[in-house]
Protein backbone atom coordinates (compact mmCIF):
# COMPACT_ATOMS: atom_id res chain seq x y z
CA UNK A 1 0.00 0.00 0.00
CA UNK A 2 1.08 2.96 -1.04
CA UNK A 3 1.57 6.23 2.02
CA UNK A 4 -0.95 8.84 2.53
CA UNK A 5 1.51 11.65 0.44
CA UNK A 6 5.24 12.05 0.26
CA UNK A 7 7.42 14.26 -1.30
CA UNK A 8 9.28 11.48 -2.19
CA UNK A 9 11.35 13.56 -5.00
CA UNK A 10 13.49 15.89 -3.58
CA UNK A 11 15.31 13.10 -1.51
CA UNK A 12 16.18 11.77 -4.90
CA UNK A 13 17.53 15.64 -5.38
CA UNK A 14 19.26 15.44 -2.47
CA UNK A 15 21.11 12.04 -4.10
CA UNK A 16 22.05 13.18 -7.41
CA UNK A 17 22.93 16.94 -5.41
CA UNK A 18 26.09 14.68 -3.62
CA UNK A 19 26.69 12.27 -6.82
CA UNK A 20 27.77 15.79 -8.63
CA UNK A 21 29.22 17.19 -5.91
CA UNK A 22 31.41 14.64 -5.73
CA UNK A 23 31.87 14.41 -9.58
CA UNK A 24 33.26 18.07 -9.48
CA UNK A 25 35.61 17.43 -6.41
CA UNK A 26 37.33 14.37 -8.17
CA UNK A 27 37.89 16.31 -11.08
CA UNK A 28 38.88 19.63 -10.10
CA UNK A 29 41.68 18.22 -7.54
CA UNK A 30 44.38 18.47 -9.79
CA UNK A 31 43.68 22.33 -10.97
CA UNK A 32 44.22 22.76 -6.97
CA UNK A 33 47.51 20.62 -7.31
CA UNK A 34 48.82 22.17 -10.39
CA UNK A 35 51.16 24.51 -8.73
CA UNK A 36 52.91 21.85 -6.77
CA UNK A 37 52.52 18.84 -9.83
CA UNK A 38 53.75 21.56 -12.44
CA UNK A 39 56.67 21.91 -10.12
CA UNK A 40 57.32 18.13 -9.40
CA UNK A 41 56.50 17.03 -13.25
CA UNK A 42 58.03 20.26 -14.94
CA UNK A 43 54.68 20.70 -16.65
CA UNK A 44 54.55 23.86 -19.04
CA UNK A 45 50.80 25.28 -19.78
CA UNK A 46 50.61 22.99 -22.95
CA UNK A 47 51.37 19.98 -21.25
CA UNK A 48 48.74 20.92 -18.74
CA UNK A 49 46.66 21.62 -21.31
CA UNK A 50 46.92 18.08 -22.89
CA UNK A 51 46.06 16.45 -19.32
CA UNK A 52 43.01 18.68 -19.16
CA UNK A 53 42.31 17.84 -23.24
CA UNK A 54 42.55 13.69 -22.68
CA UNK A 55 39.71 13.82 -19.88
CA UNK A 56 37.48 15.97 -21.71
CA UNK A 57 37.93 14.44 -24.51
CA UNK A 58 37.52 10.61 -23.15
CA UNK A 59 34.49 12.47 -20.78
CA UNK A 60 32.85 13.35 -24.45
CA UNK A 61 33.43 10.58 -26.76
CA UNK A 62 32.22 8.28 -23.81
CA UNK A 63 29.12 10.46 -22.85
CA UNK A 64 26.83 8.75 -25.86
CA UNK A 65 27.82 5.21 -24.74
CA UNK A 66 26.92 6.26 -21.05
CA UNK A 67 23.52 7.52 -22.26
CA UNK A 68 22.93 4.53 -24.45
CA UNK A 69 23.97 1.68 -21.14
CA UNK A 70 22.09 3.88 -18.96
CA UNK A 71 18.92 4.04 -21.11
CA UNK A 72 19.31 -0.18 -21.38
CA UNK A 73 19.90 -1.05 -17.62
CA UNK A 74 18.21 1.81 -16.05
CA UNK A 75 19.51 4.89 -14.07
CA UNK A 76 20.29 2.75 -10.30
CA UNK A 77 22.25 0.52 -12.04
CA UNK A 78 23.60 2.33 -14.69
CA UNK A 79 24.32 5.16 -12.24
CA UNK A 80 26.36 2.92 -9.71
CA UNK A 81 28.69 1.58 -12.92
CA UNK A 82 29.99 5.29 -13.69
CA UNK A 83 30.07 6.52 -10.24
CA UNK A 84 32.46 3.50 -9.32
CA UNK A 85 34.68 3.82 -12.57
CA UNK A 86 35.27 7.16 -11.83
CA UNK A 87 36.10 6.94 -8.17
CA UNK A 88 38.67 4.06 -8.79
CA UNK A 89 40.22 6.42 -11.35
CA UNK A 90 40.16 9.34 -9.01
CA UNK A 91 41.97 7.24 -6.23
CA UNK A 92 44.20 6.23 -9.21
CA UNK A 93 45.93 9.75 -9.94
CA UNK A 94 48.20 8.63 -6.74
CA UNK A 95 49.76 6.23 -8.57
CA UNK A 96 50.70 8.56 -11.23
CA UNK A 97 54.69 8.72 -11.46
CA UNK A 98 54.76 11.08 -14.93
CA UNK A 99 52.48 12.97 -17.25
CA UNK A 100 51.79 10.40 -18.85
CA UNK A 101 50.61 8.43 -16.13
CA UNK A 102 48.26 11.59 -15.28
CA UNK A 103 46.66 11.06 -18.88
CA UNK A 104 45.68 7.56 -18.17
CA UNK A 105 44.17 8.30 -14.65
CA UNK A 106 42.74 11.37 -16.55
CA UNK A 107 40.99 9.22 -19.05
CA UNK A 108 39.78 6.62 -17.07
CA UNK A 109 37.91 9.22 -14.80
CA UNK A 110 36.38 10.76 -17.94
CA UNK A 111 35.10 7.91 -19.32
CA UNK A 112 33.25 7.27 -15.71
CA UNK A 113 32.09 11.23 -14.97
CA UNK A 114 30.49 10.56 -18.51
CA UNK A 115 27.28 9.17 -16.78
CA UNK A 116 26.78 11.81 -14.55
CA UNK A 117 24.55 14.23 -16.51
CA UNK A 118 22.70 11.27 -18.50
CA UNK A 119 21.91 9.43 -15.58
CA UNK A 120 21.37 12.56 -13.23
CA UNK A 121 18.78 14.23 -16.30
CA UNK A 122 17.08 11.02 -16.98
CA UNK A 123 16.31 10.06 -12.94
CA UNK A 124 14.93 13.96 -12.82
CA UNK A 125 12.53 13.21 -16.51
CA UNK A 126 11.34 10.00 -14.52
CA UNK A 127 10.43 11.82 -11.04
CA UNK A 128 9.61 15.34 -12.07
CA UNK A 129 6.83 17.13 -14.37
CA UNK A 130 7.75 19.44 -17.08
CA UNK A 131 6.97 22.47 -14.60
CA UNK A 132 9.36 21.52 -11.87
CA UNK A 133 12.38 20.15 -14.19
CA UNK A 134 14.43 23.26 -14.32
CA UNK A 135 14.56 24.10 -10.60
CA UNK A 136 15.54 19.86 -10.37
CA UNK A 137 18.03 20.13 -12.47
CA UNK A 138 19.38 23.25 -10.95
CA UNK A 139 19.15 22.02 -7.28
CA UNK A 140 21.66 19.20 -8.41
CA UNK A 141 23.37 21.05 -11.05
CA UNK A 142 24.12 23.08 -7.54
CA UNK A 143 26.21 20.26 -7.00
CA UNK A 144 28.83 21.05 -9.29
CA UNK A 145 29.38 24.27 -7.08
CA UNK A 146 29.72 23.14 -4.16
CA UNK A 147 32.26 20.45 -5.40
CA UNK A 148 34.07 23.33 -6.49
CA UNK A 149 33.71 25.25 -3.15
CA UNK A 150 34.58 22.16 -0.88
CA UNK A 151 38.05 21.36 -3.23
CA UNK A 152 39.85 24.34 -2.11
CA UNK A 153 38.35 24.79 1.54
CA UNK A 154 40.16 20.59 2.03
CA UNK A 155 42.31 19.73 -1.09
CA UNK A 156 44.88 21.97 -0.15
CA UNK A 157 45.05 21.19 3.26
CA UNK A 158 45.38 17.75 2.56
CA UNK A 159 48.29 18.28 0.16
CA UNK A 160 50.09 20.16 2.35
CA UNK A 161 49.29 17.65 5.64
CA UNK A 162 49.13 14.74 4.15
CA UNK A 163 50.93 15.01 0.55
CA UNK A 164 49.36 15.57 -3.43
CA UNK A 165 48.63 11.67 -3.61
CA UNK A 166 46.31 11.88 -0.13
CA UNK A 167 44.31 14.16 -1.47
CA UNK A 168 43.52 12.18 -4.46
CA UNK A 169 42.56 9.03 -2.86
CA UNK A 170 40.68 10.76 0.11
CA UNK A 171 38.11 12.62 -2.55
CA UNK A 172 37.63 9.19 -4.71
CA UNK A 173 37.06 7.34 -2.03
CA UNK A 174 33.77 9.60 -1.12
CA UNK A 175 31.95 7.95 -4.52
CA UNK A 176 31.73 4.57 -2.40
CA UNK A 177 29.24 6.05 0.09
CA UNK A 178 27.42 7.36 -2.35
CA UNK A 179 26.81 4.23 -3.90
CA UNK A 180 25.95 2.45 -0.88
CA UNK A 181 23.58 5.45 -0.18
CA UNK A 182 22.03 5.36 -3.89
CA UNK A 183 21.67 1.03 -3.88
CA UNK A 184 19.25 1.73 -0.96
CA UNK A 185 17.17 4.89 -1.25
CA UNK A 186 16.66 4.59 -5.14
CA UNK A 187 13.83 2.89 -7.32
CA UNK A 188 11.97 4.60 -9.90
CA UNK A 189 8.65 6.30 -8.99
CA UNK A 190 6.11 3.38 -10.06
CA UNK A 191 7.73 1.15 -7.87
CA UNK A 192 9.04 2.57 -5.00
CA UNK A 193 6.83 1.56 -2.14
CA UNK A 194 7.50 5.90 -0.63
CA UNK A 195 6.60 7.28 -3.36
CA UNK A 196 2.34 8.33 -2.62
CA UNK A 197 -0.20 7.60 -5.31
CA UNK A 198 -0.92 11.75 -5.09
CA UNK A 199 3.19 11.95 -5.79
CA UNK A 200 2.91 9.70 -8.29
CA UNK A 201 0.29 11.51 -10.64
CA UNK A 202 1.62 14.72 -10.22
CA UNK A 203 5.10 13.31 -11.39
CA UNK A 204 3.22 11.96 -14.22
CA UNK A 205 1.13 14.74 -15.01
CA UNK A 206 2.86 16.45 -17.79
CA UNK A 207 4.24 15.21 -20.58
CA UNK A 208 7.90 14.61 -21.16
CA UNK A 209 7.92 16.44 -25.03
CA UNK A 210 5.11 18.70 -25.98
CA UNK A 211 3.77 17.56 -29.71
CA UNK A 212 3.43 20.83 -30.80
CA UNK A 213 7.38 21.77 -30.12
CA UNK A 214 8.34 18.47 -32.06
CA UNK A 215 6.06 19.13 -35.46
CA UNK A 216 6.03 15.88 -36.08
CA UNK A 217 2.85 13.33 -36.59
CA UNK A 218 5.21 10.43 -36.51
CA UNK A 219 7.21 12.05 -33.38
CA UNK A 220 3.91 12.28 -31.62
CA UNK A 221 2.68 8.79 -32.13
CA UNK A 222 5.65 7.65 -30.64
CA UNK A 223 4.63 9.68 -27.59
CA UNK A 224 1.45 8.43 -27.15
CA UNK A 225 3.33 4.56 -26.64
CA UNK A 226 4.70 4.52 -23.19
CA UNK A 227 6.20 1.36 -24.56
CA UNK A 228 8.68 3.10 -27.16
CA UNK A 229 12.46 2.23 -27.58
CA UNK A 230 13.25 4.14 -30.06
CA UNK A 231 12.58 7.75 -31.75
CA UNK A 232 14.35 9.60 -34.42
CA UNK A 233 16.31 11.62 -32.66
CA UNK A 234 17.84 13.66 -35.74
CA UNK A 235 14.83 14.16 -37.24
CA UNK A 236 14.20 16.44 -34.23
CA UNK A 237 16.01 19.67 -34.88
CA UNK A 238 16.14 20.30 -31.35
CA UNK A 239 19.26 18.10 -31.29
CA UNK A 240 21.25 20.41 -33.26
CA UNK A 241 20.46 23.55 -31.23
CA UNK A 242 21.39 21.62 -28.25
CA UNK A 243 24.10 20.23 -29.31
CA UNK A 244 25.22 23.61 -30.72
CA UNK A 245 24.68 25.47 -27.38
CA UNK A 246 26.87 22.83 -25.44
CA UNK A 247 29.13 22.77 -27.90
CA UNK A 248 29.86 26.36 -27.63
CA UNK A 249 29.62 26.84 -23.89
CA UNK A 250 30.79 23.59 -22.17
CA UNK A 251 34.43 24.87 -22.77
CA UNK A 252 33.89 28.04 -21.32
CA UNK A 253 33.00 26.17 -17.93
CA UNK A 254 36.33 23.76 -18.28
CA UNK A 255 38.28 26.93 -18.20
CA UNK A 256 36.91 28.36 -15.43
CA UNK A 257 37.09 24.99 -13.53
CA UNK A 258 40.39 24.17 -14.35
CA UNK A 259 42.13 27.35 -14.96
CA UNK A 260 40.58 29.75 -12.60
CA UNK A 261 42.96 28.41 -9.70
CA UNK A 262 45.98 28.91 -11.96
CA UNK A 263 44.64 32.37 -13.57
CA UNK A 264 44.60 33.59 -9.76
CA UNK A 265 48.44 32.15 -8.64
CA UNK A 266 49.98 33.65 -11.80
CA UNK A 267 48.26 36.84 -12.07
CA UNK A 268 47.82 37.86 -8.97
CA UNK A 269 50.20 35.45 -7.29
CA UNK A 270 48.58 34.07 -4.83
CA UNK A 271 49.96 30.52 -3.05
CA UNK A 272 48.32 27.37 -2.13
CA UNK A 273 47.21 28.67 1.31
CA UNK A 274 45.31 31.75 -0.23
CA UNK A 275 43.45 30.60 -3.12
CA UNK A 276 40.41 29.29 -1.59
CA UNK A 277 38.86 32.27 -0.44
CA UNK A 278 38.28 33.71 -3.63
CA UNK A 279 37.74 30.82 -5.02
CA UNK A 280 35.20 29.78 -2.23
CA UNK A 281 33.88 32.69 -3.51
CA UNK A 282 33.56 32.42 -7.07
CA UNK A 283 32.22 29.00 -6.98
CA UNK A 284 29.37 29.82 -4.06
CA UNK A 285 28.09 32.44 -6.61
CA UNK A 286 28.03 29.33 -9.08
CA UNK A 287 25.69 27.25 -6.69
CA UNK A 288 23.28 30.57 -6.34
CA UNK A 289 23.20 31.10 -10.12
CA UNK A 290 22.29 27.22 -10.68
CA UNK A 291 19.35 27.20 -7.91
CA UNK A 292 18.34 30.81 -9.35
CA UNK A 293 18.66 30.27 -13.05
CA UNK A 294 16.14 27.10 -12.45
CA UNK A 295 13.64 28.71 -10.28
CA UNK A 296 13.66 32.07 -12.79
CA UNK A 297 12.49 29.80 -15.64
CA UNK A 298 10.22 27.21 -13.51
CA UNK A 299 8.36 30.31 -12.10
CA UNK A 300 8.01 31.65 -15.41
CA UNK A 301 6.22 28.51 -16.29
CA UNK A 302 4.38 28.52 -13.43
CA UNK A 303 3.09 32.03 -14.02
CA UNK A 304 1.77 30.77 -17.54
CA UNK A 305 4.55 31.14 -19.94
CA UNK A 306 5.10 28.60 -22.66
CA UNK A 307 8.11 25.98 -21.43
CA UNK A 308 10.23 27.28 -24.29
CA UNK A 309 9.82 30.77 -24.53
CA UNK A 310 10.58 30.65 -20.70
CA UNK A 311 13.85 29.07 -21.81
CA UNK A 312 14.47 31.50 -24.15
CA UNK A 313 14.39 34.28 -22.34
CA UNK A 314 16.05 33.26 -19.58
CA UNK A 315 18.64 32.42 -21.17
CA UNK A 316 19.49 35.46 -23.40
CA UNK A 317 19.62 37.04 -20.06
CA UNK A 318 22.41 34.25 -18.94
CA UNK A 319 24.15 35.21 -21.78
CA UNK A 320 24.33 38.83 -21.72
CA UNK A 321 25.58 38.42 -17.85
CA UNK A 322 28.77 36.70 -19.21
CA UNK A 323 29.97 38.97 -21.39
CA UNK A 324 31.16 41.26 -18.57
CA UNK A 325 34.51 39.03 -18.60
CA UNK A 326 35.36 40.78 -21.95
CA UNK A 327 36.35 43.95 -19.65
CA UNK A 328 38.48 41.72 -16.89
CA UNK A 329 41.45 43.65 -18.56
CA UNK A 330 40.54 46.77 -17.56
CA UNK A 331 40.45 45.97 -14.06
CA UNK A 332 43.67 46.59 -12.09
CA UNK A 333 42.68 44.93 -8.49
CA UNK A 334 41.63 41.33 -7.64
CA UNK A 335 38.14 41.81 -5.92
CA UNK A 336 36.42 43.20 -8.72
CA UNK A 337 37.68 40.68 -11.15
CA UNK A 338 36.48 38.17 -8.29
CA UNK A 339 33.42 40.00 -8.66
CA UNK A 340 32.90 40.11 -12.26
CA UNK A 341 33.76 36.22 -12.54
CA UNK A 342 31.45 35.33 -9.92
CA UNK A 343 28.75 36.56 -12.37
CA UNK A 344 30.02 34.65 -15.61
CA UNK A 345 29.98 31.36 -13.47
CA UNK A 346 26.59 32.24 -11.51
CA UNK A 347 25.09 32.94 -15.27
CA UNK A 348 27.33 29.90 -16.66
CA UNK A 349 25.87 27.52 -14.02
CA UNK A 350 22.02 29.14 -14.45
CA UNK A 351 22.40 28.44 -18.48
CA UNK A 352 23.40 24.67 -18.02
CA UNK A 353 20.75 24.56 -15.63
CA UNK A 354 17.98 25.41 -18.07
CA UNK A 355 19.76 24.00 -21.48
CA UNK A 356 19.62 20.38 -20.09
CA UNK A 357 15.85 21.27 -19.31
CA UNK A 358 15.47 22.21 -23.00
CA UNK A 359 16.79 18.70 -23.81
CA UNK A 360 14.01 17.22 -21.48
CA UNK A 361 11.57 19.13 -22.91
CA UNK A 362 12.04 18.40 -26.38
CA UNK A 363 12.89 14.66 -25.94
CA UNK A 364 10.78 11.51 -24.80
CA UNK A 365 12.57 10.04 -21.49
CA UNK A 366 12.89 7.03 -23.24
CA UNK A 367 15.56 8.86 -25.07
CA UNK A 368 16.79 11.38 -22.93
CA UNK A 369 19.98 9.80 -21.81
CA UNK A 370 20.81 9.60 -25.39
CA UNK A 371 20.30 12.62 -26.18
CA UNK A 372 21.90 14.40 -23.23
CA UNK A 373 24.80 12.18 -23.79
CA UNK A 374 24.97 13.46 -27.64
CA UNK A 375 25.11 17.42 -26.31
CA UNK A 376 27.46 16.42 -23.54
CA UNK A 377 29.75 14.70 -26.10
CA UNK A 378 29.70 17.78 -28.57
CA UNK A 379 30.33 20.06 -25.21
CA UNK A 380 32.95 17.86 -24.01
CA UNK A 381 34.88 17.61 -27.46
CA UNK A 382 34.67 20.91 -28.12
CA UNK A 383 35.99 21.42 -24.13
CA UNK A 384 39.02 19.08 -25.39
CA UNK A 385 39.73 20.98 -28.14
CA UNK A 386 39.55 24.63 -26.07
CA UNK A 387 42.27 23.09 -23.64
CA UNK A 388 44.96 23.18 -26.56
CA UNK A 389 44.26 26.39 -27.38
CA UNK A 390 44.11 27.58 -24.07
CA UNK A 391 48.01 26.49 -23.41
CA UNK A 392 49.56 27.22 -26.58
CA UNK A 393 47.96 31.32 -26.20
CA UNK A 394 49.24 30.96 -22.60
CA UNK A 395 52.80 29.62 -23.67
CA UNK A 396 52.81 32.34 -26.50
CA UNK A 397 52.21 35.44 -24.20
CA UNK A 398 54.67 33.79 -21.54
CA UNK A 399 57.24 33.80 -23.34
CA UNK A 400 56.47 37.47 -24.22
CA UNK A 401 56.74 38.72 -20.26
CA UNK A 402 52.83 39.01 -21.02
CA UNK A 403 50.55 35.91 -19.35
CA UNK A 404 48.05 38.40 -18.21
CA UNK A 405 47.13 39.29 -21.97
CA UNK A 406 47.15 35.87 -22.65
CA UNK A 407 44.51 34.94 -20.49
CA UNK A 408 42.16 38.30 -21.79
CA UNK A 409 41.95 37.19 -25.22
CA UNK A 410 40.58 33.46 -23.87
CA UNK A 411 38.15 36.04 -21.89
CA UNK A 412 37.19 37.82 -24.96
CA UNK A 413 36.66 34.25 -26.20
CA UNK A 414 34.30 33.16 -23.32
CA UNK A 415 32.57 36.62 -23.34
CA UNK A 416 31.23 35.91 -26.56
CA UNK A 417 30.80 32.37 -27.12
CA UNK A 418 26.83 32.27 -24.84
CA UNK A 419 25.66 34.90 -27.21
CA UNK A 420 26.70 32.67 -30.56
CA UNK A 421 24.87 30.04 -28.59
CA UNK A 422 21.87 31.53 -27.85
CA UNK A 423 21.46 32.54 -31.24
CA UNK A 424 21.75 28.85 -32.36
CA UNK A 425 19.26 27.79 -29.79
CA UNK A 426 16.70 30.36 -31.35
CA UNK A 427 17.33 28.69 -34.93
CA UNK A 428 17.06 25.52 -33.79
CA UNK A 429 14.82 25.30 -30.92
CA UNK A 430 13.17 28.46 -29.66
CA UNK A 431 11.90 30.20 -32.82
CA UNK A 432 10.11 26.89 -33.73
CA UNK A 433 8.42 26.73 -30.79
CA UNK A 434 7.48 30.30 -30.76
CA UNK A 435 5.65 29.57 -34.04
CA UNK A 436 3.73 26.94 -33.33
CA UNK A 437 2.52 27.80 -29.19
Amino acid sequence: MRPVSSNYRWVIIGLLFFATTINYLDRQVISLLKPILEKEFSWTESDYGNIVTVFTFFYGASTLLAGYIIDRVGTKLGYIGAILVWSLAAMGHALAGSTFGFMIARAFLGVGEAGNFPASIKTVAEWFPQKERALAVGLFNAGANIGAVVAPAIVPWIALVAGWQTAFVATGALGFLWIIAWWFYYEIPARHKRVSAAELAHITASPSVEPSVIGDAAATDLLADNTATSYPIFANKAIWGFMSGKLLTDPIWWFFLFWLPSYLSNIYHLDLKKLGAPLIVIYLAATIGSVGGGWLSSRLIQNGWHPTKARQWAMALFAICITPVMVISQMSSMWPVIAILSLAVAAHQAWSANIFTVAADQFPKQVLSRVVGLGTMAGTLGGAAFPLLVGRILDHYKALGSLSEGYYIIFYIAGLAYLVAWAMLYIFVFRRATKVS
